[in-house]
């Protein structure tokens, strides 16, 4: 994957909604524009991290599975 994340946040191991946590936590100290990547483990983050992006105004811009980690790039309105 091309995109070039501002801040990256490790979730490997955490089970919901300790990844949505951290990420509204990291999210919350980047700027407008730029990109979080979170990295997780837990399954149900694919169907929770989505979710959370689109009801939270913030833009999913891709998903990864790799090695049973799953990488996301969310993108601050």
């Amino acid at each position: 994957m091309a995109i070039q994340a501002d801040l990256v946040v490790d979730a490997k191991g955490l089970s919901c909604p300790m990844p949505i946590v951290k990420a509204k936590k990291a999210l919350d100290t980047v700027k407008s524009g730029e990109i979080l990547e979170i990295q997780t483990t837990d399954k149900g983050s694919k169907n929770d991290l989505r979710s959370w992006a689109e009801s939270t105004g913030h833009e999913l811009l891709a998903m990864e599975e790799r090695d049973q980690t799953f990488f996301f790039w969310i993108k601050k309105p």
